[in-house]
C-alpha cells in the first residue's frame, strides 16, 4: 500500500490532518503555531476548501489567485513544487501569469491542499516578520504579523510604528481607504475612531479566539498584490512579495501529470523537519 494511500486509510479527521499540516509548517518555517491556526480560523473556519463569493480567494487561508501565484513562484521550489513556480511569470504591470490555463487550474487548485496552503501561509508570514523586524527595530508579535496580512506589510509597518509611539492617537485619519472599507475596525458604535492601541488589541483578541469577525462585519483585505493605483480590496489578500523572480515564457516546459501533483502533495504532507 502506498504511504498516500496509509495516510488515508488512517481514518483521521479532516480537522486533524488541518491542524498538522499547520502544525508542520509552523515547525518548517519557525512562524508561531497560534498564530496561524488562528488565522487559518479566522479566514476559513478550518475548511481547506473554502470559496469566497466575491473574489477568487480560495483555501484555508482565502489566497486570490494572484497572491498565491506569487507566493508559488517564492517559494514553492523549496517545497518541491518547482514545476509550478518555474511556470509562473510576471508581467511588467507586476500580474503573475501562467501560459497553459490547465497547469493554472492546476497550480490554484493546491490552494486546497492543507499541508500545501498552510506551508505557503507561514512562508509568506515569516517574509512579513522579518520585514517587520527590519523595520520596527524590535520582534514582531503574532498579532503584527495579522496586521500585516490585513493593511499589507508596508501599511503594518506604518500602523505599528505610530502605536510604537503615540498608541492613543486616532488611527482612521492615517488609513482613510481602509477606514472606509472596515469602519467596524477603525470606529465604535458610537461612530468615535479608535486607537492605534485599540485596533491593535482587537486583533490580538480575533486572533486568540478564532472569531469570524468584529462587530459582525466582514473584513477586507488591502489588495496590495495588484498594481498600484488599484482601489479594490479583496479578502484575505496577501501583501505583494517584492522580490521577485520573473520568469520567462521559455520557462515553462512540460506541464506536470496529475500524479506528479500528488506526489508533491504526498512530499508536503509527510517530509518534515
Amino acid at each position: 500500500m502506498s504511504a498516500f494511500a496509509d495516510i488515508t486509510a488512517t481514518g483521521a479527521s479532516a480537522g486533524n490532518r488541518v491542524t498538522n499540516a499547520i502544525a508542520m509548517a509552523s515547525r518548517r518555517t519557525g512562524v508561531d503555531f497560534a498564530y496561524l491556526l488562528g488565522q487559518a480560523k479566522i479566514e476559513s473556519s478550518l475548511n481547506p476548501t473554502a470559496r469566497a463569493t466575491t473574489s477568487s480567494a480560495t483555501g484555508l487561508y482565502q489566497f486570490v489567485d494572484q497572491s498565491w501565484l506569487a507566493v508559488i513562484d517564492r517559494h514553492g521550489s523549496e517545497y518541491g513544487l518547482g514545476w509550478a513556480a518555474d511556470a509562473i511569470s510576471r508581467g511588467s504591470n507586476g500580474h503573475y501569469h501562467v501560459s497553459d490555463p490547465d497547469l493554472r487550474q492546476q497550480i490554484l487548485d493546491l490552494r486546497k491542499h492543507p499541508e500545501t496552503a498552510s506551508v505557503m501561509a507561514a512562508e509568506h508570514a515569516a517574509d512579513n516578520k522579518a520585514t517587520l523586524e527590519q523595520r520596527l527595530g524590535r520582534e514582531a508579535e503574532p498579532v503584527d504579523l495579522y496586521m500585516a496580512h490585513f493593511l499589507g506589510v508596508g501599511g503594518a509597518s506604518k500602523f505599528l510604528a505610530m502605536n510604537d509611539r503615540a498608541p492613543g492617537a486616532s488611527a482612521a485619519s492615517m488609513f482613510p481607504a481602509a477606514a472606509r472599507a472596515n469602519r467596524s475596525i477603525f470606529y465604535d458604535r458610537q461612530g468615535n475612531a479608535r486607537s492605534f492601541a485599540e485596533i491593535r488589541d482587537r486583533f490580538a483578541s480575533k486572533l486568540q479566539k478564532g472569531v469570524d469577525s468584529i462587530d459582525g462585519g466582514d473584513i477586507q483585505y488591502v489588495d496590495n498584490a495588484l498594481p498600484s493605483g488599484a482601489k479594490t480590496v479583496q479578502p484575505a489578500d496577501y501583501v505583494r512579495i517584492e522580490t521577485q523572480r520573473l520568469a520567462t515564457a521559455a520557462d515553462v516546459t512540460v506541464r506536470p501529470e496529475p500524479q506528479t501533483a500528488r506526489l508533491a502533495y504526498l512530499m508536503l504532507a509527510t517530509l518534515g523537519r
